[in-house]
């Protein structure tokens, strides 16, 4: 089957009706109908890579109308080439003491909750990104939407838009802190956002990037408001491009719409470390922090990807998306396959929502993949597995791959506690997990489960 289906809800609708040359308000963004602003399809067919390893607007002003808000031209200036756009920005300014990563943050998006469909045992899916086949990271796989965190997420021009009190409305600090969120950053400045603050707009940011949906609040907001999600829509197109080119414009776009990202929407669900893998030069790591939101009373809403880092988009039940992994119809970095297998352990958005809500509270410790080469394939060592080093090497400074002789099922036997992802090819992948998951988390359906 083609990777990317063609979906019904990202048809236009007969009879919809809007007006693409003038900025739409907040009120008038809700009321779009779904199908319009995206055609929901990938254009790319599936190129599988090589087994990996650790994988993973100013210019604005207010018309005549109260409320209605038109675009400015920006004033010109060269454009830049393809490449220098699509080029990776630094999150510290060049010259600067940085870690051999950098920080992201990703969203898991689930939107349902109403009656399962009849072929389906989940009442929500979940959005799925395909990247583009040039990307240099992980071409062709399926993600959750996110990427690096940039200096604009980290503005304390921020705080205008966001509720009140030292963490903006989040509540207390959680008592697991990773790294992520507690490492200074003196180059930012003393009044930068919180860690946990910044990383949620750069999830939101980046989602509304690469699929165009946007998860806003009213600023300032104390109400607790169930997230709603506003689809892709024509008059939302270049203030997309701009965000694009300037992470800073999202600050502005949602001034103009008299917004604020809906950051208490999100909820802290993992941080992951892309593993040390020396075999590769030029690596690219990331230390991502994963949140998730659950949108109840909707249906999944139109998305537009942008056709440059991403190819495509589905919105998919965690389960149909293992299973089409399994399958080989598509491919799935490991981190993102745990993730997934959490989720199918949740069969009612409900259940999902109550569960992250409260697991949120304890925080989370990074998890940063072992490889293990085996006769027979590989084994990403996790934290609690018996064969997880009691001081991992988180920059490479050490070996940072083991080897043996012995194959995959021996040093399964070896063991008594377990905590590992399975790789005997591309689309063979087993998880074991026999631990109980810290910080009161869910484990993931394992190869001895069923889905």
């Amino acid at each position: 089957m083609p990777p990317f289906p063609a979906q019904e809800a990202a048809r236009p609708q007969p009879g919809s009706h809007h007006r693409p040359a003038a900025f739409p308000t907040l009120d008038e963004i809700s009321q779009i109908p779904e199908g319009l602003g995206g055609d929901g399809r990938g254009s790319a067919s599936f190129s599988p890579p090589s087994l990996p390893g650790r994988a993973v607007a100013a210019g604005t002003r207010k018309g005549r109308r109260r409320g209605h808000l038109r675009p400015v031209r920006p004033p010109r200036r060269a454009r830049p080439s393809r490449a220098a756009a699509l080029a990776p920005r630094p999150l510290r300014p060049p010259g600067m003491t940085s870690r051999p990563w950098r920080e992201a943050a990703t969203l898991l998006l689930a939107v349902g909750g109403g009656r399962p469909r009849p072929s389906a045992a989940f009442d929500y899916q979940v959005l799925l990104l395909q990247r583009s086949a040039r990307s240099a990271f992980m071409p062709s796989a399926q993600v959750f939407p996110g990427g690096v965190a940039e200096p604009a997420d980290f503005s304390p021009a921020w705080r205008e838009l966001l509720p009140k009190g030292p963490r903006c409305g989040l509540g207390a600090e959680p008592p697991a802190r990773p790294p992520l969120f507690t490492a200074g950053r003196p180059e930012l400045g003393e009044a930068s956002l919180p860690a946990d603050v910044a990383f949620r707009i750069c999830a939101i940011r980046e989602t509304f990037e690469e699929s165009g949906l946007l998860l806003l609040e009213p600023a300032a907001s104390r109400a607790d408001a169930p997230p709603r999600l506003l689809p892709s829509a024509a008059g939302l197109e270049e203030w997309r491009r701009r965000v694009q080119g300037d992470p800073g414009s999202f600050l502005e776009l949602c001034r103009q719409l008299g917004c604020a990202p809906h950051l208490r929407a999100l909820h802290e669900w993992g941080n992951w470390l892309t593993p040390v893998d020396r075999s590769r030069p030029g690596q690219r790591r990331f230390d991502t922090a994963f949140y998730l939101c659950c949108c109840p009373g909707q249906e999944p809403p139109a998305v537009s990807h942008d056709r440059q880092e991403v190819a495509g988009c589905r919105w998919s039940t965690p389960s149909e998306a293992v299973e089409l992994f399994n399958s080989g119809d598509i491919w799935i970095a490991p981190p993102q396959l745990y993730e997934l297998c959490r989720l199918c352990r949740f069969s009612s958005l409900h259940d999902l929502e109550r569960f992250s809500v409260g697991r949120a509270l304890e925080g989370c410790e990074r998890w940063m993949p072992i490889h293990l080469m085996a006769s027979d394939g590989r084994i990403n060592l996790l934290p609690g597995d018996d064969l997880y080093p009691k001081d991992p090497d988180f920059t490479g400074e050490r070996k940072p791959v083991l080897t043996t002789n012995k194959n995959i099922e021996e040093l399964m036997k070896e063991v008594k506690n377990l905590h590992r992802i399975v790789i005997r090819s591309l689309t063979n992948v087993t998880i074991h997990m026999n631990i109980e998951s810290k910080y009161k988390h869910i484990n993931p359906v394992t190869v001895a489960s069923k889905m």
